[in-house]
């Protein structure tokens, strides 16, 4: 598998770490992330998941093939902690579960059941089952203007145009496989797998917990939940100095 990358900081860095984007998101939006002063002593990769941002698709898009893909390039790469936003999140969750990686994670926006995941992505499925491709290239359109609430002015044509790159009836294919992953997940694979993790929700994001899912995290040692203030879904982009601050707390957690 040809891996999209954009790598920065020391390669002989004490640490390591891989960075997956969100679902017709590429390695471009982990720049604001990458660009902290407090990240300078860290290796960051940042890897665009293969079918995003028009990237060839795996055959296998189930979230199992992604997490065993990406443990992979971990490896490669020696990185000893992951990053993940959205769609990268659960394929960050999976690689704990199923894929044997025991660093701690950064969790941007995750879902862990099908009813976490955003309300706009859902009904795209439902859509999609009656329309193939045609509603996809509708919200790849909408994205665009969205992106204004999330990013800087001076960020939004490069990302813009990074969300132009994607394949509709790709992307069709990723949603259906990925909710059809969440359903019957909950919080119990992950507190299970026994990997540190920061889960990180945006105080306006319509992803989020149940109250079930919320009391199974609470009750793992190893789990943190952090809610942001008047953030959105896109914390990596609108609030990178604070995601940079949670990723050097999981790092201090392996030293």
């Amino acid at each position: 598998m040809n891996w999209e990358i954009v790598e920065s900081g020391p390669i002989d860095a004490a640490h390591s770490v891989l960075l997956l984007p969100g679902g017709m998101c590429t390695a471009a939006f982990y720049q604001d992330l990458m660009a902290e002063p407090s990240l300078t002593g860290v290796r960051l990769v940042a890897a665009t998941l293969p079918g995003f941002g028009g990237t060839p698709p795996p055959e296998d898009l189930g979230l199992e093939n992604y997490a065993r893909l990406a443990a992979g390039l971990a490896a490669e790469h020696g990185c000893d902690a992951v990053v993940g936003h959205s769609f990268g999140a659960n394929v960050a969750m999976e690689m704990a579960v199923s894929a044997g990686f025991t660093g701690p994670l950064v969790l941007l926006a995750p879902s862990l059941s099908r009813g976490d995941a955003a309300m706009p992505l859902r009904v795209l499925n439902q859509l999609g089952k009656v329309l193939g491709h045609l509603p996809y290239i509708a919200a790849l359109k909408a994205l665009e203007p969205a992106l204004k609430k999330e990013v800087s002015p001076e960020r939004h044509a490069t990302l813009a145009a990074e969300i132009r790159r994607n394949d509709p009836r790709v992307n069709r294919r990723q949603v259906r496989a990925y909710l059809e992953h969440l359903d019957g997940q909950g919080a119990g694979p992950l507190c299970a797998s026994g990997v540190p993790a920061w889960l990180v929700f945006g105080e306006k994001d319509d992803v989020g917990l149940t109250d079930d899912e919320r009391s199974t995290l609470e009750a793992c040692a190893q789990t943190k939940v952090v809610m942001v203030p008047g953030a959105g879904h896109m914390t990596l982009t609108s609030h990178p100095t604070l995601v940079a601050e949670i990723l050097l707390e999981a790092l201090a957690s392996v030293d």
